[in-house]
């Protein structure tokens, strides 16, 4: 009887000692999801400075190092972002990295160099990637000698488009500027991170509540270069809210 008591008794500690693991797991899981989360929100409330730690990686390159304020991404052959549009296929590979946020209103800026770029469509720019069929990107995807493509991809509900123009190809750095406003936002480019010119305005079905946004590196062929990543920083708003005709009464 004793003995039969005992085992029952391991059997609810173990039980007890599972739960209450799964339990810790579960809570981990949790608080570094929210201070992932609290990061943006943290910059904006205190002016603290981003730190390069609060991002995690959605697809992790093999190649690539953070050492203090710089990232490099060394791509690999094969790795893209597109959904079905005209080429009708899909890719969904490209390297990640992003911070997240239920901040409704804030800029995140950076800086890129593609000096290393050398192979049609090799890019690298930023990024706010929710899921394989909801996410954006802007960048300047190399094309020859001559010249090289500076565009943005908006991809909702699975079908992505394209709008660029032509630029220099002696170009090899350029930042970018994407801004929140509830589920709309604003990409923005600049040569200098001083003047800044507006790509495109564009509306997320799916990102009207947490969001990820960061940047990105790949070469959609077969190719392989180094992309690298500074002056990364998050600020108040800098897409001001519309002056002129008032939206329509609900």
């Amino acid at each position: 009887m004793k003995t039969t008591l005992f085992a029952s008794a391991l059997i609810s500690l173990a039980i007890a000692t599972t739960a209450c693991t799964n339990h810790a797991e579960n809570n981990s899981t949790a608080t570094d999801s929210l201070s992932v989360a609290d990061a943006v929100k943290d910059i904006l409330s205190s002016s603290q400075t981003l730190d390069l730690k609060s991002f995690e990686w959605t697809r992790q390159p093999k190649d690539f190092s953070i050492a203090g304020d710089t990232i490099k991404i060394t791509t690999a052959p094969k790795t893209d972002l597109w959904q079905r549009t005209y080429y009708h296929f899909r890719n969904d590979n490209a390297p990640v990295l992003q911070i997240s946020t239920k901040e409704r209103f804030f800029s995140f800026s950076v800086c890129t160099n593609f000096t290393d770029s050398h192979h049609r469509f090799d890019q690298c720019g930023i990024v706010m990637y929710l899921d394989s069929e909801n996410w954006l990107k802007a960048s300047v995807e190399y094309e020859n000698e001559q010249f090289q493509h500076l565009g943005s991809v908006v991809t909702n509900h699975g079908y992505s488009d394209w709008a660029t123009t032509a630029i220099p190809a002696d170009v090899k750095t350029m930042w970018y500027r994407l801004s929140r406003r509830d589920d709309d936002f604003c990409i923005e480019c600049s040569y200098d991170g001083n003047e800044w010119q507006q790509m495109r305005v564009c509306h997320m079905h799916e990102a009207d509540n947490e969001i990820r946004f960061g940047i990105y590196a790949c070469s959609p062929e077969e190719s392989s270069f180094t992309a690298m990543f500074t002056n990364l920083a998050i600020t108040p708003c800098m897409w001001k809210a519309h002056d002129g005709q008032q939206p329509d009464e609900q």
